[in-house]
């Protein structure tokens, strides 16, 4: 699997959240200005291409949808993140965060409790 660029990746997350659509649906989930209908259909097809999108034809129209999980892809990025910045260590990651004072009390106790209970 490979990174999605700044261009593909609000598309997927579009398509994550509405689970399929055709590209005029992906267009009027973004934010105004909205981008042309063939800039969006370009990146949608390079999704394709990468298999991170299948589509179903009908007729000359396309219906598109994941075929690969917000779940797997997020999974991806953190090893990618970790492997790149932190030496691929889980424990250097929260380090950094409870370091730089990015998690307060309550999050790192709601971290051990995850923890205590996947134990």
């Amino acid at each position: 699997m490979e990174k999605l660029t700044k261009a593909e990746e609000p598309v997927m997350r579009i398509l994550w959240d509405i689970k399929s659509g055709f590209v005029k649906d992906i267009i009027d989930k973004m934010d105004d200005p909205k981008p042309p209908y063939n800039t969006i259909s370009s990146i949608v097809r390079i999704l394709v291409k990468k298999g991170f999108v299948k589509f179903k034809a009908y007729g000359k129209t396309y219906e598109y949808f994941p075929a690969v999980s917000k779940a797997v892809y997020k999974k991806f990025e953190l090893k990618s993140l970790i492997s790149n910045y932190f030496e691929g260590s889980y424990k250097q990651l929260v380090s950094f965060l409870v370091e730089k004072e990015e998690l307060n009390e309550e999050e790192i106790e709601e971290i051990k409790k995850i923890i205590d209970q996947n134990s």
